[in-house]
């Protein structure tokens, strides 16, 4: 057996990994093993067409390391082909409204799938057991069913925002998907009813019998393109062929001692350090937790480094990132200095609506020889697109790239799109402290922050830290969550701050996290999405 603790938000991928270490997997194992079964039970929310970010410590084998899988564009793409479409931009930056929505559901949506080839590259590497051993509680949860849960009915029945279509679109729009999700007469599956995708169990014990590369080279890849190039799509066998991982040593910060290991562009890390680097300036417990003072000065810590990310951050294989400047202690310093001043940093948006649905997922995983697994994967905005008797679902990642030619996030062959994926462990001197990502679109970053400076500057347990009441500032609008007390609110009325209270008390990101104290173990997971911590 090997000890450890999970904690992710799918009770059903948590249990699996629980008995992949009971069974004496390693970290890698179970953490892999928890993934493929969120892919099953948690649709949308990710996929084996989807991507990521995996961070690894594994001091047992001297590695710290991360693997980026970011969809990247299909290499038929155009910079300027969407330029003339463009509707809006969304409030939170979670990218542009197109004429015909172009860019969210469909064939057009799709970049290039490469959450399978991460899982079996990393496995290779440092896992004990290969995918085909690994997969078949997934294979188990298609074919025999998993029940739905309150979180996937309401993301699937959420309303229409800022001229997006309505999430259900993902559901019922297609009919390879309809079939899936919907009852015959086209109702969606309700609360507690069983959801069964068998054609994605055939392809899962296609791939455990063929390997992963018939995903990307054989029969399961000539029925993806054959299905791509009938309908619209981009993705080519070209394409496919490119689906690998990207290592690159963790991007490091420091806040108030501790070392900060997270992930480099096109991941959202960067903003991370940005952050804390500026409110290591302030005394934020002196301020008091989710004071009036303490959520103005972290909610213009958010809008700077929102402001420098829409404007200075992309692909960094496409556009040259100002990394020392983003990173420097004494730009953040500049920054604070203004935020003491009392000016409110401006981010600008083009007609911009109103929120965006989020879906992603996130494992974190640490085991007695102290090694750390922290992953966040996604679908980005699911496309909608499931290839007839397949079963999976892919990824719609062309949503968040800008369609206006010559910017960080502009379209471009091959290219990744900015995500605010920041899977991250914090070191108390050598030794991990804290491991932590979350899902969240926009609002990742965001929720990281929050449950580190919890932890950081006030001493909560994980799951202190995890349930504590968040805000967020991704635009000149400061967004509360419904616990966030009225007195605070009118108090930054009073300062001119537009406010917008959201009816939820658990929003801006679902974080999960392990704390490491004393050599022990508390996890935390966001109750929001049924998320759940447990150690074996």
């Amino acid at each position: 057996m090997t000890h450890g603790m999970i904690s992710a938000p799918q009770p059903e991928a948590v249990e699996t990994a629980l008995d992949i270490l009971a069974a004496g997997g390693n970290a890698v194992d179970a953490a892999i093993g928890c993934a493929l079964v969120q892919t099953a039970v948690d649709p949308q929310m990710c996929g084996i067409a989807g991507f990521g970010n995996i961070h690894l410590y594994l001091p047992d084998r001297g590695v710290h390391t991360t693997f980026d899988f970011h969809g990247r564009s299909p290499l038929a793409t155009r910079a300027d082909m969407w330029e003339h479409l463009i509707e809006h931009e969304a409030q939170d930056g979670w990218g542009f409204i197109l004429k015909g929505r172009v860019n969210e559901f469909g064939y057009g949506a799709v970049t290039t799938p490469r959450t399978l080839a991460a899982f079996a590259e990393v496995l290779e590497r440092y896992g004990t057991k290969s995918i085909a051993e690994l997969l078949p509680p997934a294979i188990e949860h298609c074919e025999a069913g998993v029940v739905v849960r309150p979180h996937m009915s309401e993301f699937w029945n959420l309303p229409p925002t800022a001229g997006r279509d309505p999430n259900i679109a993902m559901v019922n729009k297609h009919p390879a998907t309809r079939k899936i999700y919907c009852h015959d007469d086209g109702r969606v599956l309700g609360v507690g009813e069983l959801l069964r995708n068998p054609d994605m169990g055939q392809t899962l014990r296609r791939i455990a019998a063929h390997g992963v590369e018939d995903f990307y080279r054989g029969e399961i890849a000539e029925r993806i393109v054959a299905d791509m190039e009938a309908n619209g799509g981009l993705i080519s066998h070209e394409d496919l062929a490119t689906c690998g991982p990207e290592e690159n040593e963790p991007l490091w910060g420091t806040y108030r001692g501790h070392r900060i290991a997270t992930n480099h562009p096109p991941g959202g890390g960067v903003q991370l350090i940005e952050m804390l680097n500026i409110l290591e300036n302030f005394d934020l417990a002196a301020m008091g937790h989710n004071s009036p003072e303490y959520i103005r000065v972290v909610a213009e810590a958010m809008k700077i480094a929102t402001a420098d990310k829409d404007n200075k951050v992309g692909d960094p294989k496409f556009y040259d990132v100002p990394m020392e400047e983003l990173c420097s202690k004494e730009y953040a310093a500049e920054m604070a200095d203004r935020i003491k001043r009392g000016e409110k940093t401006d981010v600008v948006r083009v007609n911009s609506g109103g929120q965006e649905s989020k879906h992603t997922t996130q494992v974190c995983l640490v085991d007695e020889h102290g090694n750390c697994v922290t992953m966040t994967h996604t679908l980005g905005q699911p496309s909608g697109v499931v290839t007839d008797g397949l079963g999976f679902m892919y990824n719609g990642a062309m949503t968040v790239f800008d369609p206006r030619p010559g910017r960080s996030g502009s379209l471009a062959p091959g290219k990744a799109r900015f995500s605010a994926l920041s899977p991250t462990i914090v070191f108390n001197g050598d030794d991990p402290y804290l491991v932590l990502g979350a899902p969240g679109a926009t609002y990742i970053t965001m929720g990281n922050l929050q449950v580190m400076l919890n932890v950081l500057d006030f001493g909560m347990s994980a799951q202190e830290a995890v349930i504590a009441p968040r805000f967020a500032a991704l635009s000149n609008i400061l967004e509360l969550s419904n616990r966030i007390l009225r007195s605070a609110e009118r108090d930054l009325r009073d300062q001119g701050y537009p406010i917008l209270r959201h009816p939820v008390s658990y929003t801006f990101a679902w974080v999960h996290a392990i704390r490491i104290k004393d050599g022990k173990w508390d996890g935390g997971a966001d109750p929001a999405t049924d998320g759940m911590a447990m150690e074996v």
